[in-house]
């Protein structure tokens, strides 16, 4: 019988620039393992892509870029290979068969994963909030909901100061 779950956890960090930002995408990518799912919720001008920049560089992918126009942009980095897509310009992200990414050989990061029918329910959810009197700070809250998430996030928290 597997391990129960019963507890949702979360870690909050706050980001006042791009840098900053960066900067929590790379103790994210360190903090990845095989077959992890990530789902970034946020607006427009969020940080969302910034914060996968930052994955790129923790995990040696270069030139990392917003697949809005490509949807899916591939990664190949020493580990495993990074899968990041961006569904904000689909109705229903089922043609993506994002589901067969879900392996050992990868990990995915998803921008607009609402617009996704059946997205893993073992995932990290990171939310990016932002306020009209602050444009430029950002509260990042990543959540998890299973094992292999909650594994990531005590990885997470461990390079917490």
């Amino acid at each position: 019988m597997g391990e129960a779950i019963d507890r949702v956890n979360y870690i909050s960090f706050s980001s006042d620039s791009e840098e900053e930002t960066l900067c929590i995408g790379r103790k994210f990518g360190a903090a990845l393992t095989r077959g992890a799912a990530a789902l970034l919720v946020g607006g427009l001008g969020a940080g969302k892509t910034v914060l996968v920049r930052g994955v790129g560089d923790a995990l040696g992918a270069a030139r990392v870029r917003s697949p809005s126009f490509t949807l899916i942009n591939e990664y190949r980095c020493e580990k495993f290979t990074v899968v990041h897509a961006d569904l904000y310009r689909l109705d229903d992200a089922s043609e993506l068969a994002l589901e067969e990414y879900l392996d050992d050989n990868a990990v995915l990061l998803v921008e607009w994963p609402e617009r996704w029918k059946n997205p893993p329910a073992d995932a990290v959810k990171i939310n990016f909030e932002t306020t009209e009197s602050e444009p430029n700070k950002r509260l990042i809250r990543f959540s998890a909901f299973g094992k292999k998430s909650l594994d990531i996030l005590d990885s997470l928290k461990g390079t917490l100061p």
